[in-house]
Formats: structure tokens, sequence, C-alpha cells
């Protein structure tokens, strides 16, 4: 979990003074581990601390309150978790963002600054390394948020729009959309989704980060064909298509026709999808995700599965 400076600043700027609330600690068991977070504003919210009761009362609570406050679930809340969480409101306007442009880590709290927070914020500086979020004798220490991890995903058909409703609320990920034209997107992407409709999507491959993971579902078989082929000349973390086994049979043949490797062909995974789940948009979507975020963060976890029956782009 992270600091999202983004997204606060697009609230304060659409809301005005916004509350937000975050998990600075957490003593047995938990609905959500540190650094969870949401915002509330005057009439709505966004994110989530977890808890149904927790979370209520919060957010009830959290444009009248500031600083550190703990709740013990069980006894205060009636849940059924047996521990406690400690939570930290502090109400952001576009003044008080604005002093925090430039900084990879945001440490805050009552008084003089604890040598303790001062070495950790050295350590981060002198190695590069992201410190998690913490409590700190009673400073809280984040990470400011950063999509590192691109994702592009090429189609704005049925599963195309269900996998971006996924991934797209996900704050590790810098998601890019690419089809054939501006009316195939949806009228209410995320703004936290790059829209590129592009006539010859394959020409905007070289353009995409050679870390990028790519899910390729568009209507077409010779897109999707003309696609594996850029990327097979492009490089990539990671590429995965929609289709069936004959689908793929039929694309591995003509890429070797093209001069490609074996080697290299089978680092694109079709079919995409978790067979069990069923052909659903939202079922494909859904094992889609969870493989591409099971691969994230275990590197050493297998490729996505090959065994889908799924038919059809």
């Amino acid at each position: 979990m992270s600091f999202d400076l983004a997204q606060l600043r697009a609230a304060v700027a659409a809301h005005g003074t916004v509350a937000r609330v975050v998990v600075a600690a957490t003593a047995g068991s938990a609905p959500r581990e540190v650094g969870a977070a949401m915002l509330v504003w005057d009439g709505g919210q966004s994110g989530t601390i977890g808890g149904g009761a927790l979370e209520f009362a919060a957010a009830k609570a959290a444009l009248s309150t500031t600083g550190l406050t703990r709740h013990p679930l069980g006894p205060a809340l009636g849940q059924c978790c047996g521990g406690a969480v400690t939570l930290l409101t502090e109400h952001w306007t576009a003044e008080a963002i604005a002093n925090l442009d430039g900084r990879a880590v945001i440490a805050r709290g009552p008084g003089p600054q604890p040598l303790a927070v001062a070495r950790l914020l050295d350590r981060a500086r002198a190695r590069g390394e992201r410190p998690s979020p913490q409590l700190v004798q009673g400073w809280m220490v984040e990470p400011v948020s950063t999509p590192a991890i691109p994702v592009w995903i090429w189609g704005a058909g049925h599963v195309g729009r269900a996998l971006v409703s996924v991934l797209a609320p996900l704050p590790d990920l810098a998601i890019t959309w690419i089809d054939t034209a501006p009316e195939r997107f949806p009228p209410d992407v995320s703004d936290t989704v790059t829209v590129l409709p592009a006539t010859d999507p394959a020409l905007l491959v070289p353009r995409a980060p050679r870390a990028a993971h790519h899910l390729v579902l568009t209507y077409s078989h010779a897109l999707d064909f003309a696609l594996c082929h850029a990327l097979l000349q492009h490089d990539f973390a990671s590429a995965g298509v929609i289709g069936s086994d004959t689908k793929w049979a039929r694309f591995c043949s003509r890429l070797r026709n093209l001069g490609h490797a074996d080697a290299q062909i089978a680092r694109i995974c079709c079919p995409i999808g978790q067979k069990h789940l069923g052909k659903h948009p939202q079922a494909l979507a859904l094992g889609v995700a969870a493989r591409l975020l099971n691969d994230l963060h275990d590197k050493d976890s297998d490729r996505w599965p090959t065994h889908s029956s799924v038919s059809g782009a």
C-alpha cells in the first residue's frame, strides 16, 4: 500500500477539503492492512479501509475528526474480528497537497521528527528503497504511490471492458487501453486509464514500455495476430491472447513462417482465462486479472494456464 497523491489531488480538485483515513496500525485480526486508505468528502467517498462497521463509523466522523484514533473491533463495533485498528484521519486542501510535491515518502506527525523516522528516511534516500507504510513513534510514514507496472489492454469489447473495470481501481498499475476508434470505448472510462484510439493498433506497439504486460482481446483475429507479430518484434514482460487452442495453433504456424522462433512464440500465452470459471466476460476478466496479479506478486509463479477452451475473440 502507498500514498496515492494523484488520487487525493483529483478528489480535492473536485470536492474541496477531503478527509483521508488511513490504517496506521493493527493489533490481532483486522479487516485491512496498514496503509489501506479511503477518502471522504461532503456527500461521498472512495477507497476502503475494510470492515463494514469500522468503515461506516470512520467515514461518518471523518470530516469532524483529525489525528489518531484506536478502534477495538469486537467490543466497540460488534465485529467478529478480535483485534484493534488505529486510524489516522487528516484533512487535505489544495494548499496542503502542494507541499507534498516532489516527495517520494511522506512522513508527518506531532512535534519534532523522531530520530527513528529520520533514519528510516535516510535509508530510503541512500538505498532507493520504499519503506512500507508504518506508524513510528506517533509519526505516519508512507511511500508515495507510483503506478510503475504498465499493463496494455488491446480491445474495448465486452471482455476488455470487464477487465479494465477489474484492474483500473488497483493503485500499482498504469493501464493503457487501445482500440480502433473512440466510439469503441465506454463513455465513463476511469481517469486512471489512458485511452488510445488507433486505426491500426499494431503501430502503437513500439510505444509500449518493454516491461509492459499485454492482454490482447480485440474483435478481430487478424488484429490479434498482427499484435502478436508486433509484440514479438518489440519485447514485453508478458503477453496473453484470448482465443482457443485451434486459434493459437494457427497463429503459431503463421508466426513461425514469419521467422519467429518457437521459444519466443511460447512467451505468449493463449488461451487466457481459467476454464473452470466459465466464458462470461466478467468470469474471463476475473481469471485473467487473478493470474496477472499472481504473476506480478510472485515472480516464481507459473505462466498463465494454457488449458482454457475459451473460443472466439
